[in-house]
Formats: structure tokens, sequence, C-alpha cells
């Protein structure tokens, strides 16, 4: 479920300090990142919008970057990552660059027009704070499009996790960080006052050899568990074997190989303006909605 307003469920400096660590082997693992900002820039050619200034908010090491390289629809791509050594990984492609945190964003109010995220908001404790922030510094019909990673990601890893410490301990603690629901983010969409929301998911399937694989990849990414409630002792000397062998029992398919799966949530709102359509006004319909269904009206029962 998403957080409640208030509610600290990840502990950002860990998320801070993860980044830092991976950032120099981030080449070697960023295969997602590349492959999300390749479908965020698809997204964004279907507008017929340009965007003087625009912000890439997460930009780990300029995925989002590379995927514009070919578009003149943007005037200024500003990056800016929570991770001050990813800051300076991107800040290679030229482009300007500053280490910020997503909840408290350091842009004044109609100062850019759009903001793009990439796999960043998914780490965010107050989403409903940074939606609303990222309205706020959005000029009016300014864009939002963000990708980030839905409830349904990692589904085959949480459950050979959840089957593997229970087996060795008789219960299980959080191993993999929580993730929003897809009607949850649409919600907070409306609710931090974007015009137009639009809210849909799709699934990532990638497949490994084996479960530690997996693991190294999400190590190298900085995407490994930072939520506050994790198991801070360490796990059973059988644990992760255990892991890996109910990974493969139920999940492998007939070469050996296993899937994991990343549910990525796309969202998108534009900041209010006179000229976007508006619905119009209640009972103003000239035709009753079943005759434009082809059914038969029936009254309520009581």
């Amino acid at each position: 479920m998403m957080q409640s307003d208030g509610m600290m469920v990840f502990d950002r400096a860990l998320v801070r300090r993860r980044r830092d660590r991976a950032a120099p082997g981030l080449a070697g693992h960023n295969f997602l990142f590349e492959h999300v900002a390749a479908m965020l820039a698809d997204r964004l050619l279907d507008v017929t919008h340009r965007f003087p200034v625009a912000l890439d908010l997460g930009c780990h090491d300029g995925a989002v970057a590379r995927a514009l390289a070919d578009t003149d629809r943007i005037d200024t791509l500003v990056q800016a990552d929570l991770s001050p050594a990813l800051a300076r990984s991107a800040a290679a492609n030229g482009r300007p660059t500053l280490a910020c945190d997503e909840e408290l964003l350091p842009f004044g109010e109609g100062t850019l027009d759009l903001v793009l995220s990439n796999l960043s908001l998914h780490w965010v404790n107050d989403l409903p704070g940074t939606l609303l922030q990222i309205r706020r510094a959005l000029r009016p019909d300014g864009l939002f499009l963000a990708a980030m990673l839905g409830a349904g990601t990692l589904a085959e890893l949480r459950t050979a996790l959840v089957e593997a410490e229970t087996e060795l301990t008789g219960g299980a603690s959080p191993r993999l960080s929580p993730f929003a629901d897809l009607r949850d983010a649409a919600g907070l969409l409306q609710r931090a006052g974007f015009a137009l929301p639009v809210a849909d998911a799709e699934t990532v399937t990638v497949s490994y050899e084996n479960a530690f694989r997996l693991l190294a990849d999400l190590r190298g990414m900085g995407e490994t568990n930072a939520g506050l409630n994790r198991n801070p002792a360490p796990p059973p000397r059988a644990f992760w074997p255990t892991v890996a062998a109910r990974y493969a029992e139920r999940f492998a398919g007939p070469d050996g190989r296993i899937p994991a799966s990343f549910e990525v949530l796309f969202l998108a709102g534009w900041a209010p303006h006179d000229s976007q359509q508006q619905p119009r006004p209640r009972g103003s319909a000239s035709r009753p909605l079943a005759e434009v269904l082809g059914t038969v009206e029936r009254p309520v029962r009581q």
C-alpha cells in the first residue's frame, strides 16, 4: 500500500549511500534504467509540446539524457539525483546537474516546463508532498512524466525469500522494500492537483541464470532493501542458497533460467492551464447514457 502522509518507510540516508556505492560500476548493471528511460522517451515523443526547461529528477548516470539525445523538444535538461556520486557521473554529459533530495526540491514555483523521473520516486517517503512540489515547480501547462516501480515488482524473489526464511527460522521478516500500488499512485496525481492525470503499468521481465545473478544486479543498481523495518540481523548461513533453490524450484523455465518481474508504473499529469480540455458540467449530456451504450436503462431496486 502507499504510505500515508508523514510516514517514514525508507532510510533515505541508506538509499543515498547505496547509490553512491553503486555509481562507479553502474554501467554494468543499469540495463533497467536504460530500458525504462527509452520507454519514457517514446511516451514523451507522443506529446507535441516543446519544453524550454526540463528536469530529470533521479537521473542516476544520465540514462534519460541518453534516451533523449536525438530529440529537439527540450532546450535545456537539468539533471538531479539524491546521490552526489551519481550526479557527478551524470554531469559528464555536459548538462547542468545537481545533487538534491526529491522530498526537498530546490526549484521555485513555475520554473520548469517538464519534469521527468526514471525509476527513482519509489524510494520517496512523502510521495504526496513530492508530487505537490513538482506540480508547483511546473509552469502552467507543464508536463510531469515519471516511471516508478510498482507493487508487482520482484514477486518471484519475494516468494522465494518468504519460503526460505520460513523454512529456516519458522517466520519471515521484510526482505524487500514496499512498492506503490497503481490505483494509489493514480489517486495521488489528482490529489496533487495535476490536470488530465493518467497512470498505467507495464511489466518488464528479465531472465537470469540464477538468483545470485539477480541479487548482484540489484546491488549494482543500488536497489536493495532500504526499508526502515528491514531485519538488521544477518540471516543464517544457509539462507541465500535456500532462497536460490526455492526460486529455481518455483519459477525456473525449461532452460533452467529464472524470471524476474519489474512492474513499472507510468504516471503523467499536467500543471493546470485554461487551454486544457475541461470536463463538461454535470447534467449537460444531450443523450441518455443507456442510448449511447445501446442498452436499456433500469431503475435501481430499493
